[in-house]
């Protein structure tokens, strides 16, 4: 297979830990604002809706959103290229979202339908799409590092010039497998960017409490693998971040860890209260950080759009969503012979 040229990466001012430091916040067009503010939004309207559907009993066993954090994976989404990979834990419907995946076959699979992405057999933890080159949704902690970074040595196996994007929260960087997958990665240069959506609580653990090491992007140092703390919630950093880290593996160099400083919203789950932290910590961040509120602000102080347009496309969005969970709650449940389906006897 022909693959693209391989360019040296960027050079960046040293942390003097890791080798790299964080980039300068991408300057975006008008255009890259307004597709950010589209996705980003849309991935917070479909999780409101989905706690919503949840709280009507539409949607069983396990939930977690992504309210709060969407400029990370959207950021990230920005910087690929057609054949790249992207496989993360159980909080990942924005991800799936991000992947342009169908907003009607993810809330149908959060529902158990047939026209879920899993044909309603994965629910809200375990979706995949090989077309969109999207690997799951996995529910068990730290499991999905070590296959993407499996992911990644097909990649240099096949020399494709792609790179897999390998998602992992603050509480999963303190599993044993996530360094084993950190030693493998450097010793053979894999191709793999490991994502580390620091949102500050592991459950219900601040990471304060639970990590020796808070500064995540110093994680792989050991290993020989350079670091970034990113400000999660601007959009901007994370697509610089996101530049920086894809030219670094396409040239060769190996892994990469990008910390991702961000949010979450609401609990860890659908069933968690979140009374480990205040509410005035919550409205601060929402006040001064939000990734959806930044990016509108910008729009209107270029003039690049204005109050009634944005809402235009805030109602845009919610007929999307709307229309997702209309879907989800009126199409059929999976016939009962797809029990016996993607087994392997």
């Amino acid at each position: 297979m022909a693959t693209a040229a391989r360019k040296a990466p960027a050079k960046s001012k040293s942390d003097g830990k890791s080798g790299l430091s964080a980039p300068k916040p991408a300057e975006f067009t008008k255009d890259e604002e307004l597709a950010a503010y589209r996705h980003m939004l849309l991935i917070r309207r479909f999780e409101e809706k989905a706690g919503q559907l949840y709280g009507m009993g539409f949607i069983g066993g396990f939930c977690h959103l992504y309210i709060g954090q969407e400029a990370v994976v959207t950021g990230m989404k920005m910087a690929l290229i057609d054949g790249d990979q992207m496989i993360t834990a159980y909080r990942d419907h924005g991800h799936m979202l991000a992947m342009e995946l169908s907003p009607r076959g993810v809330m149908a699979e959060l529902t158990g339908r047939r026209g879920g992405l899993s044909r309603g057999k994965g629910g809200s933890m375990h979706m995949f799409s090989k077309e969109k080159h999207f690997y799951g949704g996995h529910g068990i902690v730290g499991a999905q590092v070590s296959l993407g970074t499996g992911l990644a040595f097909a990649n240099r196996y096949r020399d494709n010039n792609n790179v897999s994007l390998t998602y992992f929260g603050d509480g999963a960087a303190n599993q044993g497998q996530v360094y084993e997958s950190f030693n493998m990665a450097s010793l053979w240069k894999l191709p793999v960017i490991y994502i580390i959506e620091n949102n500050r609580y592991a459950m219900g653990t601040s990471v304060s409490r639970s990590s020796a090491e808070t500064n995540f992007s110093h994680r792989g140092a050991s290993f020989k693998i350079p670091g970034i703390q990113v400000d999660g919630m601007d959009v901007r950093a994370v697509k610089a971040a996101a530049d920086q880290a894809t030219e670094w593996c396409r040239a060769g160099n190996g892994p990469i860890i990008l910390e991702m400083q961000t949010y979450r919203y609401r609990g860890h789950s659908m069933s968690d209260p979140a009374k480990y932290r205040s509410k005035e910590e919550v409205q601060k961040m929402r006040s001064d950080h939000d990734p959806i509120e930044q990016v509108k602000a910008r729009l209107m102080e270029k003039k690049w759009a204005t109050e009634d347009e944005l809402k235009t496309i805030d109602k845009e969005v919610r007929d999307i969503v709307a229309d997702a969970a209309e879907f989800a709650q009126n199409d059929a449940e999976p016939d009962p012979s797809e029990l016996w389906t993607d087994i392997v006897l």
